[in-house]
């Protein structure tokens, strides 16, 4: 390990990216509703990596909220699955960073070309947005669960969609706070954890995707260390057996109807194997403006700030930069 590097601090655009991609929900509506009168079958979330772990909240959303089926897959798994299920009548979004994901431009191409609608959020547009009907930019898992709503209110959904606007107008600065709340904590859990020779992250329903990719993305892709992300539930079905008081470990808790299987979790962690167990709750944000009615549905997009500056402290506490790689961007893979 080399020096520590300094802390990045927290993301000066932060509430500005989070009010831009809520402003294109005027454009989002428009093409679900088309999608809609012409006959919605069946909605697709495709994404690989990030892009992925951002689908899991609006997935999870209309899966609980609405009876139009949804699918989430990864882009080759639509690839080179080829499922029936997609054609006409299929709106599929897609999500890129970079927007040259090669399997997700794929994915794009292939989807368009068996009869789907297609839309794509990415940075800056790029080969992906040359391939899909329509495309955005924004905050990937933000954007995806406004797509998720939008599906929602099109297709009839009865909800206080007031209630909703209004947490909307107020989650920008809600997402701002929670960064600022959970610094502290960020920094005592890099620190602590640094050295530690595996991590084992936690997570159920929507929030189970940042367990996944704290695990894989941050920890293992762009700190170099050994990790591990599990569903909660299904940390019993076998992970618990190697779980210790010297085993490192970190619980995610949301506030989403999955919560009782984070809290099972906590319970036994807090059991046997306390000592280097850390639990990340959103219970203990402030989230300032959002209803509590809607808590639950904006906890996962809280976390997934949380996690980002958890990556930032192991950044700096490790002297290890996010953007540091082996393979990735550098050979053909």
């Amino acid at each position: 390990m080399t020096d520590q590097l300094p802390l990045k601090p927290i993301e000066s655009d932060l509430t500005e990216k989070a009010r831009n991609t809520i402003a294109q929900r005027p454009q989002l509506e428009e093409l679900v509703a088309e999608a809609v009168s012409k006959g919605l079958r069946n909605v697709f979330f495709v994404g690989a990596g990030g892009s992925l772990i951002a689908a899991y909240p609006g997935h999870y959303l209309l899966e609980r909220e609405d009876t139009v089926p949804v699918y989430k897959l990864q882009s080759d798994e639509l690839n080179t699955g080829r499922t029936k299920r997609l054609g006409e009548g299929s709106l599929v979004f897609l999500a890129s960073y970079t927007g040259k994901t090669k399997e997700t431009v794929a994915a794009a191409q292939y989807a368009r070309s068996a009869g789907a609608t297609v839309a794509i959020v990415s940075k800056d547009g790029g080969p992906l947005a040359e391939a899909a009907n329509v495309a955005f930019t924004g905050q990937s898992d933000l954007f995806l669960q406004l797509a998720a709503y939008a599906v929602m209110r099109q297709s009839g959904v009865e909800r206080d969609w007031a209630l909703l606007d209004q947490a909307l107008e107020a989650l920008p600065e809600a997402l701002l706070s929670a960064a600022q709340e959970h610094e502290e904590r960020a920094r005592i859990i890099a620190e602590t954890l640094k050295d530690e020779p595996i991590t084992y992250v936690l997570g159920s329903g929507p929030s189970y995707n940042w367990a996944y990719g704290l695990a894989m993305c941050f920890l293992q892709e762009m700190q170099w260390k050994h990790a591990a992300g599990f569903n909660s539930g299904e940390f019993f079905q076998g992970a618990f057996e190697v779980v210790n008081d010297d085993v490192a470990v970190i619980n995610l808790l949301g506030e989403d109807p999955s919560r009782p299987m984070a809290e099972r979790a906590k319970r036994f962690l807090d059991t046997y194997a306390s000592k280097k167990t850390f639990h990340i709750d959103t219970k203990n944000l402030t989230l300032p403006g959002i209803p509590a009615e809607l808590r639950g549905e904006f906890s996962p997009l809280a976390i997934a700030v949380l996690m980002d500056r958890v990556a930032r402290h192991y950044e700096a506490v490790r002297g290890h930069d996010l953007d540091k790689r082996n393979y990735m961007f550098k050979v053909d893979y």
